[in-house]
Order: structure tokens, then C-alpha cells, then sequence
């Protein structure tokens, strides 16, 4: 239970980070989002106030995506569990994944006015892939993912020009791509060694050795060790920073890390800070409780829904609100959540009085 409630609050606080992040595309005219050396011009100053801003966010994507490869390996033991066949689950999962790509491919395309392939994509992907996938041990799964998240960068360079033009099969699967008719922000496989880490993680949490000293224990070693990987790569200023480099010592300079393709030490510090706040909060679960109706909690316990309904409140906040500045983006992330709240409390209510029905791929 405490490692369920830790999951809900961790996915919830990554929600309303991101929740920020959107507002700031609707209200901020002066956001800055150059984490990518396609999008960044060497030399250039950040605005600090901007920057922590956007900063703050890159903690969404990392956790979300290493947390569904957590909930599905939880999901997939427990439906196993009550004796539900392999094959349906897969199915299951298979049809999820789908969904959630298509999404992206449909829904957000659509609104971006071109082919726009963004987090949806890659979890959807990512879920698909794990489904045959999940039948490797735990050992070689890990591997899979360390080759991947260690190695990535290495053949994403062999092929790939950050200004040049990007062949359709790499922007999919290593390498963004941003023109006017087509945008791929997640190509498919970095992302996708997150999930299989959040897989291993989660079929971890279903063996008896995972009690709760045990489960904070794994976390601090293993968010200890990601932040030092992190703070060794972005020291060394070469390989693991996807281009981007440290170009001084400040502190922005050292924080200034790559998320479109996720380099090294992205992916590193990101998942470290997440893993020492999963720890925060499994120490405070038995002190503070678990209130049922904690809007950390329920926007956890709705995440898709929340993702998806968020951007149409912030669309709707664009008839009452300018655009302006960075105030004006914490404002109506603000007023977006305070209108959430009751609408997720809704849907949650509905999702567990109806289990079986379409409202699960949601």
C-alpha cells in the first residue's frame, strides 16, 4: 500500500509540473525551451527565472514514463493474480498502447495542424513493445535498457545532424525532428529504456523482498547513483550530454541538459531526483496518511485523463486570459488545476464503479 500511494503522489506532482509547463506555451511570450542543440544557440544567456521554470518540468516525462513501466509490471502480476490468462493481458495492454500512440498521431496532430509526435507516442510505443518483451528475465531486461540509455547516444550521432535533415526511421525511434509539417519531440526508443527501467522496478515490487525498508533502500542507493552518474557526466562536459555542453560552471550551465533526444545526463538526474522523492514520500506516508480525496492523489490515480483534459481547459482559459508573461502561465496553471480537481474526482468515481469498461485505456 505505501508503495501504491508514493506511485499516485509522485505521478501527481509530475502532472501539475507539466500542467505548468502547457500553461506557459498558452500565457508565457517569454518561455524558453531550448533543452536540444537543435533548438539552443551556444552562447546565448537564460533567463533564470525562465529557465528553472521550464527546468522544473523536465521531472514530468522521465517519471511518467518510468512509472508506467512500474504500473504495468504491478498491473500484469496482480491480473496474473487473480487468474486472468497471459494472452488477454497482453491483448490488453497491446490495445492500450495503441490508443494512447494514436492519440498523438490523431487527436494532437490534428490540433498542431501536422504530423506531431510528442510523449503519447513514445509511451504508446513503449507499452506495445514491452508486451512481448516482458517475458525476458528481469537481468537481461536492465541490460536492454543500460545498452540503451548508455549507448544511444552513440548511434544517434553516427546518423544524425542536429541542423541537418533526419531520415523518417531515425526521428522514430533516436532523434528528434522539427519542421513545419512534421515534429517528432519523443523518438521512441530512449524513452523507452525509461519504461523498461520502471518495468524491472515494478516486477521487483511483486517479489517478497521488497518490503518497505527494502523499497526505500533501492531507491535512495539507486537515486544516489544516478545523480553521481549525472554529476560525473556533466563534469566531464563529452560523452552523455547529447551535444549540449556545459559551457561555464554556473549553476544554470550545469542544469542546461539535453531532453530532445534525452541524453545521459538528462535521463540521470531526472530519474535520481525522482527516485530520493519517491523515498520522501514512502517516509511520509505513515505520518501524514493518505486522504482519499488529496488532489496530489487524484490527479495521480487520473493521468491520462488529466493530460488530456488539461489541455482543453487551457484552451478554453485562452478566451478569458492574454498571453504575457511567466505570472500569467502560473496563474492559469493555477486556475486549470482548481478546475480539474472536481472534473478528475468525476472521472475517477466513474473509472472504478465501471473496471471492465473502455474507461480503463483512459
Amino acid at each position: 500500500m505505501n508503495r501504491i500511494a508514493a506511485i499516485d503522489w509522485m505521478r501527481g506532482i509530475v502532472m501539475i509540473l507539466m500542467a505548468l509547463d502547457h500553461a506557459s506555451i498558452f500565457f508565457n511570450a517569454g518561455r524558453v525551451a531550448n533543452d536540444s542543440i537543435v533548438t539552443h544557440a551556444v552562447g546565448s544567456s537564460l533567463i533564470a527565472e525562465q529557465f528553472f521554470t521550464r527546468w522544473i518540468t523536465h521531472l514530468s516525462a522521465p517519471t511518467f514514463i518510468f512509472l508506467t513501466g512500474t504500473a504495468m509490471a504491478l498491473s500484469f502480476a496482480q491480473r496474473r493474480a487473480r487468474g486472468m490468462d497471459s494472452h488477454a493481458i497482453d491483448r490488453d495492454f497491446l490495445i492500450r498502447g495503441a490508443f494512447i500512440a494514436l492519440l498523438d498521431v490523431t487527436v494532437f496532430s490534428l490540433m498542431a495542424g501536422k504530423l506531431y509526435l510528442q510523449v503519447l507516442y513514445a509511451i504508446g510505443i513503449g507499452m506495445m513493445l514491452l508486451v512481448p518483451l516482458s517475458r525476458l528475465s528481469s537481468r537481461s531486461l536492465l541490460i536492454a535498457a543500460l545498452v540503451l540509455l548508455i549507448g544511444g547516444e552513440a548511434f544517434t550521432v553516427m546518423f544524425w545532424q542536429p541542423h541537418g535533415d533526419v531520415p523518417l526511421w531515425l526521428a522514430l525511434t533516436f532523434a528528434p525532428w522539427f519542421s513545419d509539417s512534421f515534429t517528432v519531440l519523443y523518438p521512441a526508443l530512449p524513452w523507452f529504456a525509461i519504461m523498461l527501467l520502471g518495468w524491472v522496478f515494478g516486477a521487483w515490487l511483486t517479489t517478497a523482498e521488497a518490503s518497505g525498508r527494502a523499497v526505500a533502500g533501492v531507491l535512495l542507493a539507486g537515486g544516489l547513483i544516478a545523480i553521481g552518474g549525472y554529476l560525473l557526466v556533466r563534469g566531464f562536459n563529452g560523452y552523455g550530454n547529447m551535444l549540449l555542453y556545459r559551457e561555464d560552471d554556473s549553476i544554470i550551465q550545469w542544469l542546461h541538459v539535453s531532453k530532445y533526444p534525452p541524453s545521459i545526463a538528462y535521463i540521470s538526474l531526472e530519474l535520481g531526483l525522482m527516485a530520493l522523492l519517491l523515498v520522501i514520500m514512502l517516509w511520509l506516508k505513515p505520518r501524514v496518511g493518505v486522504r482519499r480525496y488529496g488532489p496530489i492523489l487524484v490527479f495521480g490515480q487520473t493521468a491520462l485523463f488529466f493530460y488530456l483534459a488539461h489541455f482543453a481547459v487551457l484552451g478554453m482559459l485562452t478566451l478569458f486570459m492574454e498571453r504575457a508573461d511567466l505570472g500569467q502561465a502560473y496563474l492559469a496553471a493555477a486556475i486549470a488545476l482548481v478546475l480539474l480537481y472536481p472534473v478528475c474526482c468525476g472521472y475517477r468515481a466513474l473509472k472504478w464503479r465501471y473496471p471492465d469498461s473502455l474507461l480503463r485505456f483512459v
